[in-house]
């Protein structure tokens, strides 16, 4: 059990080994002498010209993926939407604040204001627009934290099945691919720009401070916690969206318009070639949220302990419609318990 007095010798040892690592990133990334407009707590991205992304599209450690990608054809991409599910129990009210407290922090450290209606021009030439640079620090930052409950929650299902002796009914399955491919995620956007040493430090204090506080609710409540990612799937969905509605309109962000995509995002999305747009990706990457988004709050509506995942056990010849990884047959507010055959 971890005490009061436990957690007041480990948060010395955590803050020091944040500040020697923001330290020694600020070393190695200084902000450029001949540009006195960069502050040296700047959150922005330097965006990789054509020639960079080249010279970090290495493939000398790309495998084929664990966990293949399935098929989203561009049709079915585009028709993806933010979607929104009500909370109905406590659990899914404190589920819902809490993350929209988690976001609204984010949003304010980096600057950043939701969309809101048809006008993505309201905020130009405010603290709150959104360029090439602050969007990639966005989303590189998002996929960091995104990656991490799949993996947290996979572990410990994987120790539970250990422990006990018994199967976990294909949730370990679907909770690592969730978590490799966020990871695809973080990975392609890191071979298109170069974060901060200040963003990097965000993302490393950040990290050690969610996991483990998933780590540890994940014990105590894992519907709460898939409810809570259900939730934060939703607001990456639409941050994406708002990238999107920004990649069409003339005259913004037009560094993207003729950026390369990496090969890793190649050989992992089957349908990505040399010649895709970024947008492409971006309507790939949001197509996953949607995903992660439906799997979660499907999930946080079972029983933890004896229901099989449906997305990973498929049952034939059944009547209703059932889940699956592809898109034409999604809930992006979850399936109800009594809709499913368990």
């Amino acid at each position: 059990m971890i005490t009061t007095a436990t957690l007041n010798k480990r948060l010395p040892i955590f803050t020091t080994s944040v500040c020697r690592y923001a330290s020694t990133l600020a070393q190695q990334h200084p902000p450029p002498a001949n540009d006195p407009k960069t502050s040296i707590f700047d959150i922005s991205t330097k965006v990789y010209k054509e020639t960079d992304i080249e010279k970090h599209n290495d493939t000398k450690f790309i495998t084929h993926p664990i966990f293949p990608h399935p098929s989203f054809p561009q049709e079915e991409c585009e028709k993806v939407m933010f979607e929104h599910r009500e909370p109905k129990t406590l659990g899914d009210k404190i589920s819902y604040h809490g993350m929209r407290f988690c976001r609204s922090a984010f949003d304010k450290v980096t600057g950043y204001k939701k969309l809101s209606g048809t006008d993505i021009r309201e905020h130009d030439g405010t603290r709150y627009e959104m360029t090439e640079g602050k969007w990639l620090t966005r989303v590189i930052f998002l996929e960091s934290i995104a990656g991490v409950p799949g993996f947290v929650a996979s572990f410990i299902r994987h120790l539970h099945s250990l422990r006990l002796l018994k199967r976990d009914k294909a949730w370990i399955e679907t909770l690592l691919d969730e978590a490799y491919n966020e990871r695809m995620h973080l990975l392609t956007f890191i071979k298109l720009g170069k974060p901060s040493w200040f963003t990097r430090s965000i993302i490393y204090a950040g990290q050690g401070v969610f996991a483990n506080i998933f780590f540890l609710c994940y014990l105590a409540n894992p519907r709460f916690c898939h409810r809570f990612v259900g939730y934060l799937e939703e607001e990456a969905v639409s941050t994406y969206t708002h990238l999107v509605h920004e990649l069409e309109t003339p005259g913004k962000l037009t560094g993207f318009n003729d950026m390369k995509i990496p090969e890793i995002a190649v050989q992992y999305w089957p349908e990505l070639t040399e010649n895709s747009s970024f947008k492409d990706l971006i309507l790939r990457i949001r197509a996953d949220e949607a995903k992660h988004r439906e799997v979660n709050h499907t999930l946080a509506n079972l029983n933890q302990k004896s229901d099989r995942n449906p997305f990973a056990m498929q049952i034939e010849d059944y009547d209703k419609p059932q889940p699956n990884y592809g898109l034409k047959v999604t809930k992006g507010t979850g399936w109800e318990r009594e809709d499913l055959k368990l």
